[in-house]
């Protein structure tokens, strides 16, 4: 028995760190509002401990902040995190992408035809913006991949973290579905026909296009 607890323990403090990642980047828990601890344990119905330490993982994806005499809340909205996330973005996937096409496998291709597929039939249906972020981070992780710079692409998953909820809010208020879409099929293509400058021209296009977009928004929504 004693030595399934660590891992019930650990499971606990997953969960609570899903369940209030999706009600941070949904803006169920708006931007700003504080995090009692031991409000949200009696509403998950466990003890203060997995939400501390949920808190905590949530805090190093910035999603999260902790301040003096306040506690946690939830990271405000702010155009100059996305304007240095998303250009940070530019420069760090752009320079995977460089080293990836050249070792891509048709495998790696495939994969990311299918998991492009999911992303797209998942982008018909509202209920399913949960997974949005999960299935473009997947795509373009199957893209970066065989650059082999796996620290890299650990930072890239970190960055996207941070601004799921930005991305969230120019495809759903913004109307960037379809550009998206558009974006990912034309990237796939220029992988596939091994096309490096274009490639790299689109992918940076396409985050810094998404950025402006999203600065605009939050700038909306902060005045």
């Amino acid at each position: 028995m004693s030595r399934s607890t660590p891992i019930i323990h650990k499971t606990r403090t997953q969960v609570v760190v899903e369940v209030l990642r999706e009600q941070i980047l949904s803006g169920e828990i708006a931007a700003g509002e504080p995090l009692r601890q031991s409000a949200l344990a009696d509403q998950l119905n466990v003890s203060r401990i997995p939400v501390r330490e949920a808190l905590l993982q949530l805090e190093a994806e910035g999603l999260v902040k902790f301040e003096p005499h306040k506690g946690a809340t939830a990271t405000e909205l702010s155009v100059e995190q996305v304007t240095e996330i998303f250009e940070l973005r530019a420069l760090i996937e752009t320079d995977l992408l460089t080293k990836a096409i050249p070792k891509l496998e048709d495998e790696d291709l495939l994969k990311a035809e299918k998991v492009l597929d999911e992303l797209e039939s998942a982008f018909k249906h509202e209920d399913a913006v949960g997974t949005w972020s999960e299935l473009n981070t997947r795509f373009h992780t199957c893209l970066y991949s065989p650059a082999g710079r796996p620290h890299t692409l650990e930072v890239v998953h970190g960055l996207n973290t941070n601004c799921d909820r930005y991305i969230r809010l120019q495809l759903l208020l913004a109307g960037g579905i379809p550009q998206a879409e558009q974006d990912h099929r034309e990237l796939l293509s220029l992988c596939k026909s091994g096309d490096i400058d274009k490639a790299v021209k689109l992918l940076r296009a396409h985050i810094l296009h998404a950025a402006e977009a999203i600065r605009e928004l939050v700038a909306q929504q902060v005045a």
